[in-house]
């Protein structure tokens, strides 16, 4: 019995220790420091309807509520702070105590709060957002309604007649302080436009219309910057002339240096004397959509020696009437030096042409620059082509194409000569090369087929070759000759899925970016030269392309 005693015992005893040991073998409970709460982040983004933001975050289960800012000035300055229990945010009059204003574009971001004030989240930046416009029976502005100091003010007629238009700084949101007024008569209400005279050059305004002391609608104008006085000095104006041939009637007799102001939707004549000193030639402002043009049969003939300091063509069309046979410029001078410093289209348009510059033998061009232009239907002489072989022989030293579109060409550049510098930045490509042409061609062999400071692309979008022969083959040899040993910077820089070169004619690190879709896709209509996005989702559309194509915020 005594025996039996002692084994329970022992195994009471065995049992504790056993539990005791295994005890002191379990791992410690971790505990974790407590942490800031993670940041909002968006479910969609940033949308508007009418003044009220929409701000539809991912809930985040820890937090208590959050804080909602709102800016206009990138947050140098908060206009709204507010907290909310809530996810999914209406940013209206009952939130914020105020109307936000129409047709502006604000910052939101975020805060989540937990319940204590020490784990808050930090600021998370949401995005920008403009509000819609105001419900209005006024229209927006095109292009050719507004001049340096008129404005074409339209309004579909509907309920009560508009009486009257008043502008307003860009300043004055809340429309307070009329800068001036302007009646509309019966006709003019019914014809649903006035114009409005006595505005300032390269200012911006809020342009509204009343029914009697009832708001119906405004919209943002911005004015030109000041036109060529028709008398100033030098200026040959011809604004007042419906002629075709008034400027080769003139272009002898006018001084060096000359400025030609050419009237709005008239069709001039380009000279047949040779050109032999500097000229700009402009068109005049107007409130019409037809521009000023220049037409050609053959090309303007540049006097042999001729020592030019510029031409400038600008604010208006050249077209020519064979694209298998006419240019702008075609000299080829041997011998005597002719030389352009500075040839400049600025906004422009271009088309029609077998190329814009061919120059051959002894003419040079310092400074070619193409800005804010639409350039197409080239042949195979392109924008521009340097054609004679050998050392000193006609050239381009430095060659700038900027917020430009460039579509339907045989072909893009051609050079026989080293180019000093080549700069492409913000255009819009597509059908810029036909279909097995070349783009990039420096065939003047070692020595005269580079860039000598180097090719520079940026901010552009390319499509696809030209498929003249609607064989489905889009591909082009985009560089097959020279710029081997050019220095190449390509940034912000795009191709269409249907952008293709013929093997063995790429470039080094194009495209930095491929757009996944082909260019139908992505722009509205690209063969009618309607480049504007269709795809809303490019995430190129605010800061790559042509300007004037771009999304705006």
């Amino acid at each position: 019995m005594q025996n039996i005693r002692n084994i329970k015992w022992q195994f009471a005893f065995a049992l504790v220790a056993g539990i005791a040991i295994l005890s002191g073998c379990e791992k410690e409970e971790q505990i974790y420091e407590k942490t800031r709460l993670f940041r909002p982040v968006l479910n969609e983004d940033l949308t508007a309807e009418g003044n009220v933001i929409i701000v539809n975050l991912a809930n985040i289960r820890e937090a208590e509520s959050y804080t909602i800012e709102v800016s206009q000035d990138e947050f140098a300055t908060v206009e709204y702070s507010v907290t909310v229990d809530t996810n999914y945010v209406l940013l209206n009059s009952a939130v914020l105590g105020d109307d936000l204003l129409y047709n502006t574009l604000y910052q939101v971001r975020a805060m989540a709060n937990a319940s204590n004030a020490e784990f808050d989240s930090k600021l998370a930046d949401l995005g920008s957002v403009r509000t819609q416009r105001f419900p209005s029976i006024q229209l927006l502005p095109r292009a050719y309604d507004v001049t340096d100091t008129k404005a074409r003010v339209r309004w579909v007629p509907s309920g009560a007649a508009i009486s009257g238009v008043k502008i307003f700084t860009k300043e004055d949101v809340k429309l307070k302080s009329p800068l001036a007024s302007y009646p509309v008569n019966s006709e003019e209400n019914e014809a649903g436009e006035v114009i409005i005279d006595g505005l300032t050059p390269s200012t911006s305004y809020q342009v509204a219309i009343y029914s009697g002391s009832t708001l119906r609608g405004w919209v943002d104008y911005t004015t030109l910057v000041a036109g060529i006085d028709p008398n100033g000095a030098n200026v040959v104006n011809l604004s007042d002339s419906d002629d075709p041939d008034a400027l080769k009637n003139v272009i002898d007799g006018a001084a060096d240096g000359a400025v030609f102001l050419l009237k709005k939707g008239v069709r001039y004549n380009v000279p047949t004397s040779e050109l032999s000193k500097s000229i700009t030639i402009v068109g005049a402002y107007g409130l019409i959509e037809e521009r000023a043009s220049l037409f050609t049969t053959s090309d303007w003939k540049i006097a042999k020696g001729s020592q030019i300091d510029h031409v400038v063509f600008q604010d208006l069309i050249f077209i020519g009437e064979d694209p298998g046979g006419d240019y702008v410029f075609n000299p080829s001078h041997s011998g005597d030096k002719t030389v352009i410093k500075d040839l400049k289209f600025l906004n422009c348009e271009v088309t029609s042409l077998r190329g814009i510059l061919r120059i051959r033998s002894d003419c040079f061009v310092n400074n070619f620059t193409i800005d804010n232009s639409i350039v197409h239907n080239l042949g195979n002489y392109g924008v521009f082509t340097t054609d004679t072989d050998g050392d000193g022989k006609a050239s381009i030293d430095n060659v700038s194409f900027t917020n430009s579109t460039f579509y339907q060409m045989t072909i893009f550049v051609t050079s026989r000569q080293n180019i000093q510098s080549f700069v492409i930045d913000a255009c819009t490509f597509n059908d810029f090369t036909q279909a097995g042409q070349q783009t990039f061609r420096f065939r003047g062999g070692d020595g005269r087929n580079n860039v000598v400071n180097g090719l520079t692309i940026s901010n552009s979008i390319f499509g696809h070759g030209w498929d003249v022969a609607m064989s489905g083959d889009k591909a082009v040899a985009f560089n097959r000759e020279g710029l081997k040993n050019t220095s190449l910077s390509i940034t912000n820089t795009w191709a269409t899925a249907d952008f293709a070169v013929v093997e063995g004619t790429g470039m080094a690190g194009f495209p930095p970016a491929t757009y996944n879709k082909d260019a139908s896709s992505l722009w509205q209509l690209p063969a009618d030269g309607i480049f504007n996005f269709k795809d809303a989702g490019f995430a190129g559309k605010f800061d790559s392309g042509d300007p004037r194509w771009r999304a705006k915020l």
